[in-house]
């Protein structure tokens, strides 16, 4: 079947209904033309990843390696894979991005909980497409456990890595300090001109889109300090 994702057209050669089901919102209306893409797992790719994977269904496997096998093609057709939170407010879209623990999945619910015009792009697996000016982040199948996105996009409007701290606070990190923070947020492909090419867009990436360190409780008061500084826009005159 032929899916549109991140404004490619997608085959995906599935052998369990998982992804037929999992990708449903994501299916084309049009089956017939070319694709940009095609995805499909080896025997080899699928053993390596049931090992892996114990306990989980043969379809959920396939289709881990299916979004894999996506997201390695993706440095040539000018994109590359995320692992962030993408919130949208009001036309623009913000990366939130922090280890495992770090108060992510919280601070997105915050967000949702107290801002008017607010959605999930993606909870976990965005695709970055780099345009000559900007980027734009796109809503997957693949959202995380949360299952929370729509399949939507938006220009990438700032990045914000999070870290829990007792105080709110918030400072613009530098070109180096968010390099450091981005490369793990990444997948590296192990082809070297398409690492090459995904190491230049995490460049431009950099150079096109503010970054900043939240260090943050999970209190209303931690909304409000990243809201102001990230959109630029008064917090009470947009709270719910």
């Amino acid at each position: 079947m032929v899916y549109d994702i991140a404004n490619l057209r997608v085959k995906i050669e599935n052998q369990y209904e998982y992804t037929t089901k999992f990708c449903r919102e994501y299916l084309s209306a049009d089956q017939t033309s070319p694709v940009d893409l095609t995805a499909c797992v080896t025997a080899e790719e699928f053993a390596k990843e049931k090992a892996v994977s114990v306990g989980f269904s043969d379809g959920y496997v396939e289709n881990i390696c299916l979004y894999r096998d996506i997201c390695l093609q993706l440095p040539s057709r000018n994109r590359m894979l995320l692992h962030a939170a993408i919130l949208e407010f009001d036309g623009a879209a913000y990366a939130f991005l922090g280890r495992s623990g770090a108060g992510k999945s919280t601070h997105i619910r915050l967000w949702l909980q107290n801002l008017k015009k607010c959605r999930v792009v993606n909870g976990d697996k965005p695709i970055l497409e780099e345009k000559s000016d900007r980027f734009i982040a796109y809503g997957t199948p693949w959202q995380g456990k949360e299952r929370w996105g729509d399949n939507c996009s938006a220009p990438l409007r700032g990045l914000c890595f999070i870290e829990q701290a007792k105080e709110n606070s918030i400072v613009k990190l530098t070109p180096a300090e968010t390099s450091l923070r981005l490369f793990r947020q990444v997948l590296m492909p192990t082809v070297a001109q398409d690492a090459a090419k995904t190491l230049e867009m995490l460049d431009g990436l950099i150079a096109k889109t503010p970054a900043y360190l939240l260090k943050c409780d999970i209190s209303e008061q931690a909304v409000e300090t990243s809201f102001a500084v990230l959109t630029g826009k008064n917090y009470f005159e947009n709270k719910l």
